[in-house]
């Protein structure tokens, strides 16, 4: 009996649980549910039962598992589950689900993204997908021992509970608590599978046994029931004192063809075919299938499917056939089937399992081939990247050749562990580069270095990034050599982060006026305008940040690869600086050769600034999109620095669009966490929840001693001082001295600081003064491309003119406020311009619901049309030139506004 066949007896409260996940999913709400408990306690057995009542329901239900000698495949466990649906089903191709899928078609070369948000927007085509599966019966997805899965596939569970699809599904998993991730073990609800009753045993065992026997079997099983069925399967003797020992005895007892055989296929696969296993035992395939015969006779393995293809009746069976298979004959039988599989052609990724199990130590073809299969799946899976170089590394002789390649091939590990979310030990593989390489090669030391620097960034040790920089600087002969200025370039990165523009400044004067490599020169001008304007010397920021244009605008990508760190600081001081619209275009530029090359950990940095530089010209809806993306590529890096970065422009544009609790929350988990307090980004933590308060109406609760101390030390930036201060204005009690204190604050030389500090005043008068305050302010504002800002100044001229009692003067005012939020994707602000014309006289249909028809925006009913015409996100992505983010984005908000919960139901909606 295997899992799905074997008797069920008690489990009364297991299964009342699980028809209640399932009753929960089926009516509209997405359901995450564990199974948990010991091998052989029956998890996969009630998974079955699952697996049967939805099929009665008429529900879509897939099954995959994970394999224990599998444990690197990538997505193995998604894959078993959907790839054979995919194959018969109506599924058109994608070329990112493709890389994951084979049933969707060759997978294309990868992408122009091989950052962590590739790996993001993987999980979310994954989630769009199984919502279409979902349609219209429902999905149930069952994937068993996930102890066992890839860090891919822990990553992907981990994000569909924090995005659950919008549909009918459910997701059961079940593992052992001793091996799952924490990551697995921390999210959905949880079921224990815990031994069976004395009671129940007896029930299992059937009246066939006597019951002197049946106790003793309990007794020595502990109630588990697949250790209680194997014990019952030996006939005479002893019982073994443990499962393993009585599936050891199990397998004894078979023909020595038959043994070989079940240990050729554990070493195969975990579903296997008898021609593989054939390779590995070296046998005809007239005795593979004789053999086969005997194993399915005996229980052991059983056929799976319409097709050739076997399974073991439980993984614990697969382990104990393994186990008992010489060490030695298990390495040749590996080294068997990776030689056939590159006779047929096989890719790198099949082959390289079996390579790594059986390659000798300074076999460069196998060094190779893991290399390959490595490189093959870093964009989507780079925890096995990591896996399959260390096992490169292992191979590799001490000789000359092989000591440089271990360094190239230890450095592309220290980037694969980081992208993967391993810090630490990305941290650690970097220093033993260090460690290394040669003293006198400063080139590579400094890059390493520099590395290394950014990785202590990452975990919030700012300190021993400076220490690894500074220790390498003294190391140098010549504190002018080349070698050294690309560190010197990071600890003014690093001083800046202090808010220390004097030690960034020192540092860039020693740099030599003309460094021989261009993209050095690149580097010092991008850092230049940041350390001008933390300094507030506004014309030299000016005039460093138009030579730094220049030089960037005219410069290829490639040259600028090296250096996008410090172009991550070029960007802000733009943006800073007023020059709104150009920054939105150099996060994009930069954005996208950080992905292009895998950069992750600086795309954290460059997707909240973007999303920053979004929100100041009005672009909400891909600004949330990028803040959001930030966050979630924090995440998978499991960087605390880099998700409170993320937080603080969430929380900002949570305000800004009118998700008040939102905001506060975001705002307070960033400015609480601890993490990089005393630096820019604890700065920008404390300043978004300021703001979040504020727009809350708890301006009163707003930290504002520890932000004016974060400003006086230069670690808050003049621009959102500028706007806390006018925000402060706004909603405080004391308008009046927080408007002084936005005049004290504002840079003259800044042309659209004006409109702050006018539109901060305008809420210090009333009337006609407070609305030629908030006029003026708004066409500075419009000037610099800050439409928000600049509906928030109309919207407060109109409510000061209604308030005196000029209603018609006050709503054409009102009016383009409206307007302008409406653009933006305010829906807060708009429905209070609403209301304020009404105020005002002026009868005016609710536009928060948007007119495009059907109560959507005209960008959302455009996106919801191509819904209904069957193309996915990604079609509509590339259509309609958005990201694929910003697809479902409006779809969500179109589901939210016709109070639907799928592709069907929007179809519906639309007729």
């Amino acid at each position: 009996m295997d899992g799905h066949t074997a008797p069920l007896v008690g489990r009364g409260e297991v299964l009342r649980d699980l028809h209640g996940a399932l009753d929960a999913s089926m009516d509209g709400a997405f359901r995450f549910l564990a199974l948990v408990g010991e091998p052989g306690a029956g998890k996969t057995r009630l998974l079955a039962e699952l697996d049967a009542a939805a099929r009665a329901r008429g529900c879509l239900a897939l099954w995959g598992r994970a394999a224990e000698f599998e444990q690197v495949i990538p997505f193995s466990a998604l894959v078993d589950a959907l790839d054979g649906h995919l194959e018969t089903g109506d599924v058109q191709h994608d070329p990112l689900l493709a890389t994951v899928f084979p049933a969707l078609g060759a997978a294309e070369e990868p992408g122009d993204d091989r950052s962590g948000l590739a790996r993001y927007r993987l999980y979310r085509a994954i989630i769009g997908m199984l919502e279409r599966l979902a349609e219209p019966s429902g999905l149930v997805l069952v994937l068993d021992d996930v102890h066992w899965a890839d860090g891919s596939t822990i990553e992907f569970l981990d994000h569909v509970v924090r995005h659950p699809p919008r549909a009918r599904v459910l997701i059961t998993v079940a593992y052992r608590p001793n091996q799952a991730p924490p990551r697995l073990a921390a999210g959905g609800g949880q079921i224990v599978v815990g031994p069976l009753s004395a009671a129940e045993a007896d029930e299992l065992l059937g009246p066939e046994i006597s019951r002197g026997r049946r106790r003793a079997l309990y007794e020595a099983s502990g109630g588990n029931p697949f250790y209680l069925q194997a014990l019952a399967r030996i006939e005479a003797g002893d019982l073994p004192t443990t499962l393993h020992a009585a599936l050891q005895r199990e397998l004894a007892d078979q023909s020595g063809d038959a043994l070989l055989v079940a240990q050729s296929a554990a070493v195969a696969a975990d579903e296997f075919e008898p021609p593989l296993a054939a390779v590995a035992a070296e046998l005809a395939d007239s005795a593979i299938l004789k053999a086969l015969d005997e194993l399915v006779a005996r229980d052991l393995v059983r056929p799976v499917g319409p097709g050739n293809r076997f399974r073991f009746r439980h993984p614990l069976v697969r382990q104990a056939a393994y186990e008992s298979a010489a060490p030695g004959w298990r390495l040749a039988a590996h080294a068997r089937i990776a030689e056939h599989l590159a006779a047929v052609g096989a890719p790198a990724t099949v082959r390289a399992h079996h390579i790594e199990r059986s390659a000798t130590f300074g076999d460069r073809e196998a060094v190779a081939v893991l290399v390959e299969a490595a490189r093959a799946v870093a964009t989507t899976a780079p925890a096995t990247t990591a896996h399959w170089l260390q096992a490169a590394i292992r191979l590799l002789p001490d000789d000359a050749d092989g000591r440089e390649h271990r360094l190239d091939l230890l450095l592309e590990l220290a980037r694969g562990q980081v992208v993967s979310g391993w810090l630490a030990e990305g941290r650690e593989t970097a220093y033993e580069v260090l460690r290394l390489l040669p003293r006198e090669d400063h080139a590579k030391r400094a890059f390493a270095a520099r590395f290394c620097a950014l990785v202590e960034r990452l975990l919030d040790r700012p300190a021993q990034g400076r220490a690894v920089l500074l220790a390498e600087l003294r190391e140098m002969p010549d504190p002018r050599l080349p070698a050294a200025l690309p560190m010197r370039l990071r600890l003014v990165a690093e001083s800046l982060m202090r808010g220390d523009h004097r030690a960034a400044q020192a540092v860039l004067d020693f740099m030599p006026r003309d460094p021989a490599d261009h993209g050095l020169v690149i580097a010092v001008a991008a850092l230049r305008p940041m350390t001008a304007y933390a300094a507030g010397r506004i014309p030299a920021a000016i005039d460093h940040l138009a030579r730094a244009d220049a030089l960037v605008s005219a410069t290829p990508d490639v040259q600028l690869l090296e250096w996008l760190d410090t172009i991550a600081w070029l960007c802000w001081a733009e943006l800073w600086l007023g020059g709104h619209g150009s920054a939105v275009a150099r996060f994009e530029r930069a954005i996208s050769i950080a992905k292009a090359t895998g950069q992750t950990f600086i795309v954290t940095n460059m997707l909240a600034g973007q999303g920053r530089a979004y929100g100041v010209v009005g672009r909400l809806a891909e600004a949330t999109v990028a803040a959001e993306e930030s966050a979630e590529v924090a995440r998978l890096l499991h960087s605390g620095y880099a998700e409170v970065v993320a937080q603080a422009q969430q929380s900002l544009l949570a305000a800004a669009t009118g998700h008040d609790a939102l905001a506060v929350r975001l705002g307070e988990a960033a400015a609480t966490s601890g993490v990089s307090a005393g630096e820019w980004p604890g700065a920008q933590a404390l300043y978004s929840y300021g703001t979040a308060l504020a727009h809350a109406g708890r301006a009163g609760q707003a930290p504002v001693a520890a932000i004016e101390e974060a400003f006086a030390a230069g670690r808050l930036d003049q621009f959102s001082m500028l706007s806390f201060c006018e925000t402060m204005a706004a909603h405080s009690d004391e308008p009046g001295v927080w408007a002084a204190r936005a005049a004290e604050v504002a840079h003259p030389e800044l042309e659209f600081n004006a409109g702050f500090v006018d539109l901060a005043a305008s809420h210090a008068e009333s009337g006609t003064a407070a609305a030629e305050l908030a006029l003026r302010a708004a066409e500075v504002l419009a000037t610099a491309g800050q439409r928000l800002t600049a509906g928030r100044a109309l919207l407060r001229a109109g409510t000061a003119l209604t308030a005196v009692g000029r209603k018609k003067d006050a709503l054409p005012h009102l009016a383009e406020a409206g307007d302008l939020f409406e653009v933006c994707g305010a829906p807060g602000l708009l429905a209070q311009a609403v209301r304020e014309q009404r105020r005002a006289g002026k009868r005016v249909a609710a536009k928060s619901r948007g007119t495009g028809g059907h109560g959507l925006s005209p960008r959302e009913l455009e996106v919801a049309q191509l819904v209904v015409e069957g193309c996915t996100n990604q079609q509509i992505a590339e259509r309609l030139f958005l990201s694929v983010r910003t697809v479902e984005t409006h779809l969500s908000h179109a589901y939210e506004k016709l109070g639907v919960s799928s592709r069907i139901g929007l179809a519906l909606a639309l007729k």
